[in-house]
């Protein structure tokens, strides 16, 4: 009888169109995954430029900012010695100024070299610095060809004498302004005087009236950007960061190779950090940040994997269930069937109105018989295999003479089965405490299931009893149809079945698990040997103290 169509049903279609899917899935997201990884990188290629240009000017900026202003803190009383010790602070602590000239001026109201109403600026001396590896290495007087930078201060500053507000100090626009001049390469500062000086000054420049000389102190810078320190804070981006001119264009550009700048500020405004890179190099930063998403991807595909196999491995184990129920109804069903059927015809025969001979009525009676036995044996099995599971039941050890109690079940089966050939050798062990009922139990279904899967010439069971170190071992071997390798995993499992020609009727698929339940609740193990139309044998080991 066919199984019917149920709920669960396999369908390899879908089931491969799900691996496709997720698969396809996985490849698509690590094509974009990896893309966006790369435009990524290429991007960070071009913005974390500035990060490096903010540390590699960092110096500069504190320079500038910082130590520059520091000369007018002497008021314009520095003279060549104190200005020789400030310039060896700068040498030391900024490697790109690599010369300084110093000048020390006079403000007055008589003639100078520049000249704005009747207020007089000059230079009263100038000196020059120059460094060795960080060190302030020369000082000498200027020559006139490299005082070049008073005049436009000078300017400067006289132009402020006459506009400034004398109630307040020089805003910062106005510090820049008058005070500072920046251009390529080197930076001038002029000491900021005090709103007292600007007035007094700016009294001298109108009335003329003889007065003193007022002292000013001015300081040129001469910078190489070719000495700032380079910082390249992402060499994952960045195989190579220079300082270069802003005209610098590189002879060995291509399609391997990336390229950004980025302009320095201030005195070095004529030259440019230049980055470059190999796409391979960049190519070993998109695979370091790539392969953390692509496991997470992977995993997630992993996932979805084992989601699906544990799909399919509950609906394949629905199916088997299914599978089980049917045929453990259907058998069952049959089993009680056929002996209802016979005792129901036999009777029927009895109660019949028609004159029964003795002979007849006696096979009836044995006919009854038998098929109450049947029946009796069938839900004996059920209940001790449901009473063995539930551990409801308790083993009465005696000791008993193996010999003799092998003998008394061969001898009941070859009254039983006339073509059943039976033999046993009994090797080292005498007597065994145990459960003769159990163990008879264990003797009655392994015999009956060799006997029933055997073809009728080859209907013939071996068994051979031995001890193994603290155990009693018990062989089975008969020449039956054997077990397919594929199934010896699943014949002890309860309400299975091996389809076979022998196996289409009279089982319910309880023998092979009761045996298996009965020896576990003996504390022993049962397993099976078998090469299919060659035979079976089930070896059943008990501890031997049991």
């Amino acid at each position: 009888m066919r199984v019917p169509d149920n709920a669960y049903r396999k369908n390899f279609l879908l089931i491969i169109t799900f691996l496709i899917m997720i698969s396809v899935s996985l490849v698509i997201a690590l094509i974009i995954t990896y893309n966006f990884t790369q435009k990524y990188v290429q991007n960070e290629f071009d913005s974390r430029k500035s990060d490096i240009l903010e540390q590699t000017t960092k110096p500069y900026f504190d320079f500038f900012r910082n130590k520059i202003p520091e000369i007018t803190s002497y008021n314009g009383f520095l003279d060549s010695a104190s200005a020789a010790k400030y310039a060896s602070s700068v040498f030391i602590s900024y490697p790109f100024v690599n010369r300084m000239v110093f000048y020390n001026i006079v403000i007055g109201n008589q003639s100078a070299e520049h000249m704005k109403g009747k207020l007089g600026i000059a230079v009263k001396a100038s000196y020059v610095y120059t460094e060795h590896n960080g060190r302030l290495a020369e000082v000498r007087r200027a020559r006139p060809s490299e005082e070049t930078d008073f005049k436009p201060m000078a300017d400067r500053l006289s132009n402020y004498i006459a506009t400034a507000d004398t109630t307040r100090g020089p805003n910062q626009d106005e510090q820049f302004k008058t005070f500072y001049d920046v251009q390529s390469g080197k930076i001038s500062y002029l000491n900021i005087p005090r709103p007292q000086e600007i007035k007094t000054y700016r009294e001298l420049q109108r009335s003329g009236r003889p007065s003193a000389f007022y002292p000013q102190n001015m300081m040129t810078f001469f910078l190489d950007a070719a000495d700032l320190e380079v910082k390249n804070s992402h060499k994952e981006l960045y195989q190579e960061v220079s300082v270069q001119p802003v005209v610098y264009d590189p002879l060995d550009t291509g399609a391997d190779k990336l390229s950004t700048e980025a302009a320095f500020p201030g005195a070095f405004a004529n030259y440019k950090l230049y980055f470059r890179s190999d796409r391979d190099y960049l190519g070993s930063e998109v695979a370091r940040r790539f392969t953390p998403t692509a496991a997470i991807i992977l995993l997630i595909y992993l996932f979805l994997v084992v989601i699906g196999w544990l799909i399919y491995r509950n609906l394949n184990i629905n199916i088997r269930l299914f599978k089980l129920q049917y045929d453990f109804i259907n058998n069952f069903t049959h089993e009680f069937k056929t002996p209802v059927s016979v005792i129901k015809i036999a009777g029927s025969n009895l109660r019949s109105e028609a004159e029964l001979t003795e002979r007849q009525r006696k096979h009836y009676g044995k006919i009854l018989d038998e098929e109450a036995d049947k029946l009796n044996n069938l839900m004996n099995k059920l209940l001790s295999f449901t009473q063995i599971e539930n551990r409801s039941i308790q083993i009465k050890k005696e000791e008993i003479d193996v010999e003799q109690f092998i003998t008394t079940y061969l001898d009941m089966f070859r009254l039983k089965y006339h073509d059943l050939k039976l033999s046993y050798k009994i090797t080292g062990v005498k007597t065994f405490v145990t459960d003769p009922v159990l163990l008879g139990s264990l003797f009655q279904n392994l015999i009956e299931n060799a006997y029933k899967y055997s073809a009728p010439d080859k209907r013939e069971v071996k068994i051979r009893i031995l001890t193994e170190r603290r155990n009693i071992v018990f062989s089975f071997a008969d020449k039956g149809i054997g077990i397919p390798k594929s199934e010896l995993e699943n014949v002890f499992k309860k309400f299975y079945r091996i389809e076979n020609k022998y196996n289409q009727n009279g089982s319910v698929g309880l023998g092979l698990a009761f045996c298996k339940e009965l020896v576990n609740f003996m504390d022993g193990d049962i397993t099976v040997k078998s090469k299919e139309n060659e035979g079976s044998e089930f070896i059943v080991t008990l501890p031997i103290d049991s």
